[in-house]
């Protein structure tokens, strides 16, 4: 992260507070699903629970590296940034259909997929960063989160694959039970 900070590192910090913001709110936004998903009564649904588990598990793990990071260039986690303030406001949609009492299965997972979207694109944009600035070391660490990112994002989309072919076309449900 040496190189990527040189130049701006409170621009940096700002980044990186909108990227630890968005994977906190992830992580309570993971919760709720799986509370719903553990209540549910659809096995199917149910059969879902170890995969959601482990992506809340990843986001967590984001967080908290994310958090280790903006500490080692001296920022302050709890210090609200223009960033992070954007991505709360962001995330306020997405939550609202999460915590939207009688929600539907797939509502719920639609919002996720919207969610790890956004947070796809953050993690790109990490990526990118460190490419440009050539530092190798936050180069590997963001690509590895990033991969975790995208099979988050591809399962969610093979979710609501399944959920919207089942609706529209008819036919049995059939959801994904490993990524």
């Amino acid at each position: 992260m040496e190189k990527l900070a040189q130049k701006n590192p409170e621009k940096l910090i700002d980044l990186l507070q909108e990227r630890r913001t968005f994977e906190r709110m992830s992580v309570l936004l993971y919760d709720r699903v799986l509370s719903l998903i553990g209540a549910s009564q659809e096995p199917q649904v149910q059969g879902m629970l170890d995969t959601m588990q482990a992506y809340r598990d990843e986001e967590a793990e984001h967080q908290a590296w994310l958090e280790e990071q903006i500490r080692g260039l001296g920022g302050d986690v709890n210090r609200e940034t223009e960033l992070s303030r954007l991505v709360t406001a962001e995330v306020r949609g997405i939550e609202h259909v999460i915590l939207h009492e009688g929600a539907e299965a797939h509502h719920l997972f639609h919002a996720l997929l919207a969610a790890e979207l956004v947070d796809n694109a953050g993690w790109d944009l990490l990526v990118a960063l460190a490419e440009e600035a050539d530092d190798d070391e936050a180069l590997d660490a963001f690509a590895m989160r990033q991969a975790e990112e995208e099979d988050h994002l591809e399962y969610l989309r093979q979710t609501i694959s399944r959920y919207t072919e089942s609706r529209v076309l008819g036919g049995k449900l059939q959801l994904p039970t490993e990524p």
